[in-house]
């Protein structure tokens, strides 16, 4: 008698080394080096790395890690700009099967400090550029870490603090190091630190798998022609760069390393080296579009550029477009790995006016390919709001390019993913059409320049100033920055501080982007119970 509730497709076809294998990002380089060899991998200061050396550089990395005593799971950390070896920590720490941690190099020595004691991070490179950084998080760690110094800018460094130099450290590692995929696909490939919106940072930790298909989703939702020369102004401490290391290496393309973000420098560069993309915050964008010296030209092919985090102004997108750039808008979160929502463009749209057109270019758009499911939800009911672009509901994920969770973190990571979502946080609604659009945040985030910046931390801090009673930071819009922090404060009775005092104490307690770029003193409004109303004092920055 036949069973019929027997899968027969199920029955002997098991997985085996010849059909299955773990998803990796690592095999993107594999590849790539194998087939063009000799192809420019990463420009730097006028020298070029081939494929190969790139491959052997990184392995070598490994090498020296494993050597070292790195092993599965243990937490590598790097604090570097765009520079050659931030690109090699994200193939060599992963090939070690260790996981990287980028760290932000804006944040004050007290918040990386926490970071790399939460991480319990075994080896730090470090850029000398950051060497009295350094100095200050020695201080406040609770164990002892070893120290690599990358030599870029400033030499005679590697004394200080007994670290090892960075290329001595890579050239003990061994030539013949075997780089072999992960055991498993969902081991952790890298942990990325959120801003502290809500008291600390969280780490957001990635897998192999998540790191892969988000690699794939960049080339597919940007329509990424193979071999792209790609400039690096965005930061690859932020999302491990929204996972461009591996989708240009993917794409067999070129990445050009920019240690500093200088207008004149990026449009020098896309015309030495014929850039056809980069990524920015819509900062970077506004810094290229405002730039007087840059003459009004268009280029002979035109520059992809992509950003995320608040929607630029159409004005922006309108004006940098007429500099030879088109623009695909982004959204993500830290917990996606970076943007996994795009502005999927429709053709018909190429025939509104320029003005109409950077509207809707301002949406955050449809999901990526490699995203199972975007929802514009009721929070307590999961309920789908209406496709009205009116009705406010919190956008929600659910796929295999969400995170694991948060590290160390079970009851915020059970709070993230209730009723089988994770949560965004923000808010928005579904157009007609399908795209989404946000229009709030659920908490009171600044996003300024690209980066998240905790209302609540900057208020604890003015709060220790001995002349403030009462203290209420809200995001002020701004031009360049597309929003800043503003504080309102209540004084003590009989305190006359001054603004430009305020603004000093800032600077000396919190990293200068998280600094209020105004101080308004005044009484703050409160309900009933006694809570501050926040909404009334952005209301009443619209009037000033």
């Amino acid at each position: 008698m036949v069973d019929i509730n027997k899968d027969i497709y199920e029955s002997n076809l098991s997985k085996r080394d010849a059909n299955y294998q773990p998803l990796s990002p690592l095999s993107f380089l594999i590849r790539t080096k194998e087939i063009f060899p000799d192809k420019v991998a990463v420009v730097y200061k006028n020298k070029s790395t081939t494929y190969k050396l790139f491959f052997k550089r990184c392995s070598k990395l490994a090498s020296a890690l494993v050597k070292f005593g790195i092993k599965k799971g243990s937490t590598v950390s790097i604090l570097c700009p765009n520079t050659p070896p931030m690109l090699e920590a994200h193939y060599g720490v992963p090939m070690s099967k260790a996981v990287l941690n980028c760290l932000n190099i804006r944040l004050d020595a007290r918040t990386l400090s926490f970071i790399i004691d939460h991480s319990e991070t075994k080896i730090l490179i470090y850029d000398s550029e950051y060497s009295s950084t350094i100095i200050e998080i020695l201080n406040y760690l609770n164990y002892p870490i070893k120290l690599v110094c990358i030599q870029d800018l400033y030499e005679n460094n590697k004394e200080l603090h007994n670290a090892i130099d960075y290329e001595d450290f890579i050239n003990s590692g061994e030539d013949s190091f075997e780089v072999k995929l992960p055991d498993d696909e969902w081991d952790a490939i890298s942990l990325n630190y959120t801003s502290g919106t809500t008291g600390n940072p969280k780490g957001v930790v990635y897998h192999h798998r998540g790191a892969y298909l988000q690699s794939i989703g960049n080339h597919l939702a940007w329509n990424i022609k193979n071999h792209p020369i790609y400039l690096w102004t965005l930061p690859m401490f932020h999302c491990n760069g929204w996972c461009f290391p591996w989708t240009i290496s993917l794409a067999m393309g070129t990445h050009i390393c920019l240690r500093k973000l200088e207008v004149k420098k990026i449009f020098s560069l896309i015309e030495d080296y014929q850039v056809t993309h980069l990524c920015g915050a819509p900062i970077v964008m506004n810094m290229i579009a405002s730039e007087s010296e840059i003459p009004l030209k268009k280029f002979h092919d035109k520059i992809q550029i992509a950003t995320a985090a608040a929607p630029p102004p159409s004005s922006v997108i309108k004006k940098i477009e007429e500099l030879g750039f088109s623009v695909t808008h982004l959204y993500g979160l830290t917990e996606t790995y970076g943007p996994s929502v795009v502005n999927e463009w429709d053709t018909k749209w190429d025939k509104l006016p320029a003005t109409e057109s950077a509207k809707i270019k301002a949406r955050q758009g449809v999901k990526y390919q490699t995203l199972e499911y975007l929802a514009v939800m009721e929070p307590k009911t999961l309920n789908p709001v209406k496709q009205d672009g009116k009705t406010i509901g919190e956008v929600m994920f659910r796929g295999n390019v969400v995170m694991k969770g948060y590290l160390k973190n079970p009851d915020a990571t059970e709070k993230a993913f209730s009723g089988g979502w994770f949560h965004s946080g923000d808010l928005g609604v579904v157009h007609p059409d399908g795209y989404i659009e946000l229009k709030d945040r659920s908490k009171d985030i600044i996003i300024s320049g690209g980066e998240n910046i905790s209302t609540i931390e900057i208020e604890e801090i003015i709060f220790q100033n001995e002349s403030v009673l009462e203290v209420a930071v809200v995001g002020k819009p701004d031009e360049k920055w597309g929003e800043v922090p503003c504080a309102f404060i209540k004084l003590k009775k009989n305190n006359n501080i001054t603004e430009e005092e305020i603004i000093k104490f800032c600077y000396e307690n919190m990293a200068r982007f998280k600094v209020p770029k105004q101080i308004i003193f005044c009484d703050l409004p409160k309900t009933s119970t006694g809570k501050i109303q926040k909404f009334k004092l952005r209301d009443k920055l619209k009037t000033l």
